[in-house]
């Protein structure tokens, strides 16, 4: 059959910005290649290249820089930077990531109103069962007439790390029950020749085999959208912060562009007009652009200038000294054995808690420790994210099981040397899962098998009771079973503790001038 009309578009997605516009390192001012800068510089090319050019950001965009904290914690009075630079951009529309909620829902929904574009979650829903964000989906039409419909969608599992205050009224519904909804709405309702899922999740089985490749807690179910909702053309994802772009055997073409803005994901659809049946999709293509080498846009670096000014004087402030060696040479190491900075971060929240137990983990290997003299910018490159603290009373036996849990981050190779466990690193580096506790003496022998590795755990002395209860402080995402800690989800709540936990440690460094940095050797992770 020969078509009496041909056409192709171009969708672009960016997905875990979290924050960063301009290619710089907080840390120590390092030139990376990232950001959203650099991603508009690809966006602007693309759009020369093709008749019609979507661009949709899925999710985690407002949180995870100094920059965007300092606006949200410091001064949010003037416009979102990152919604300032996605309206620069031209984005035609954005989906609600978890980490949105992070600062409290006022200032998400500020970012809202002042987004030229519609932010979709079809799932996230009010008390009425209704899409609580505004309409569940976006049609777009080309000037060939194809029609586009664009469904937004959002992991269900936000409750289970949120702070309850941030998400009061949200019903997180199930994604893929919510696709099934209304997919058949784009279609027949609102005849669209093309449906796009954009999912602020990730997959939760290898697309090749169909093992799972994680425990199946409803965090990620971008297989099950894939392969049991009728309809989907294209899904984008994120969430796992993974490089993926394949067109799957069933059609899909799925992509997930990695995080920070360090690649743009890019589907190209060919399309085909033939009088009897309207548009159809006759070949799809994904790929992923990398953003090394490319130039960063002026006008995001123009945009973003007195944002960055004010937040570079903000790191720039000193909070006091450390006397001694709190810096991290090597992070596998900080893991291995008590050190002064993880002993620190646990002091301040026993302090501050009056707890008498602690965990707290080193989320990200790129965290320097602190040096002599310590600035704000010291404290948010090791404290990354804006966690708040509970203290919640468990059991020894809740205990003993999350040692348990946390031991399974190592392994021992051929050698006998102890290694990071690959589930771990891939498919998303998960650091930020392995606790080191403070006020309990342990050893992990990471030699014997899973389930087995606490050799002994001790509480001021003797062995912790399994039927006994203990209050221990830890973060609020912890202390929601974040990271499949599922023994500390609904547990009592004790004491909540508000404050951001960055906010905390500089408080605390700044009020006594000069830390000093040991540790008293309580725990320890050996191989025999």
């Amino acid at each position: 059959m020969i078509p009496i009309d041909r056409t192709s578009i171009t969708l672009l997605e960016t997905s875990d910005l979290h924050g960063n516009i301009l290619p710089k390192s907080y840390a120590n001012h390092e030139q990376l290649e990232l950001g959203m800068a650099k991603v508009y510089t690809l966006v602007e090319k693309e759009r020369q290249e093709v008749p019609f050019t979507l661009v949709i950001d899925n999710g985690d965009l407002l949180q995870g820089t100094p920059l965007v904290y300092h606006h949200a914690r410091v001064n949010s009075a003037p416009p979102n930077p990152m919604v300032l630079a996605a309206n620069a951009m031209g984005y035609h529309a954005a989906v609600i990531g978890n980490h949105e909620f992070n600062y409290g829902m006022e200032y998400f929904l500020k970012a809202v109103n002042e987004s030229q574009f519609p932010w979709l979650s079809a799932n996230l829903l009010n008390e009425a069962g209704e899409p609580m964000f505004g309409p569940p989906y976006k049609v777009f039409e080309t000037e060939a007439g194809v029609k586009i419909g664009l469904l937004g969608l959002t992991t269900s599992y936000i409750p289970n790390w949120e702070n309850p205050n941030h998400i009061q009224g949200v019903v997180f519904a199930d994604p893929v029950e919510t696709a099934k909804r209304w997919i058949p709405v784009l279609r027949e309702q609102e005849g669209v020749d093309v449906v796009i899922v954009s999912y602020h999740g990730g997959f939760e089985r290898d697309l090749d085999t169909g093992e799972a490749t994680e425990p199946l807690t409803g965090e990620n179910q971008g297989y099950e959208l894939c392969n049991a909702v009728e309809g989907v053309d294209v899904l984008l994802t994120g969430h796992q912060h993974r490089m993926i772009s394949q067109v799957l055997p069933n059609g899909v073409a799925v992509v997930q562009p990695g995080h920070a803005g360090r690649a743009l994901g890019k589907v190209k659809l060919e399309l085909e007009k033939h009088s009897e049946e309207g548009w159809k999709i006759v070949s799809k293509h994904t790929e992923l652009l990398s953003v090394e080498g490319v130039q960063e846009h002026e006008e995001l670096v123009r945009l973003s200038e007195s944002y960055e000014t004010e937040t570079q004087q903000w790191l720039d402030q000193p909070m006091g000294r450390i006397k001694g060696d709190m810096t991290v040479r090597d992070a596998k190491q900080v893991r291995l054995k008590d050190n002064p900075l993880i002993e620190f971060i646990n002091r301040v929240q026993m302090e501050i808690s009056g707890a008498e137990i602690s965990n707290t983990a080193l989320f990200d290997n790129t965290s320097p420790g602190f040096p002599p003299e310590v600035t704000m910018r010291h404290i948010v490159s090791n404290y990354i994210y804006p966690n708040t603290l509970k203290v919640v009373r468990v059991s020894g036996r809740d205990v003993l099981e999350a040692l348990e849990q946390t031991a399974e981050y190592f392994m021992v190779d051929a050698n006998g040397q102890i290694e990071v466990n690959p589930k771990f690193v891939e498919p998303k580096p998960q650091h930020y899962n392995y606790d080191m506790w403070e006020g309990i003496e342990y050893r992990l022998n990471v030699a014997k098998p899973a389930g087995q590795r606490v050799e002994f755990a001790r509480f001021q002395g003797k062995d912790l009771d399994p039927d006994s209860t203990y209050d221990v402080v830890m973060n609020n995402y912890r202390a929601g079973g974040g990271g499949n800690y599922l023994m500390f989800h609904g547990k009592p709540v004790v004491k909540d503790i508000p404050t951001d936990v960055s906010e905390l440690i500089a408080n605390y460094i700044f009020e006594r001038g000069t830390i000093e940095a040991d540790c008293d050797g309580n725990w320890e992770v050996v191989a025999e």
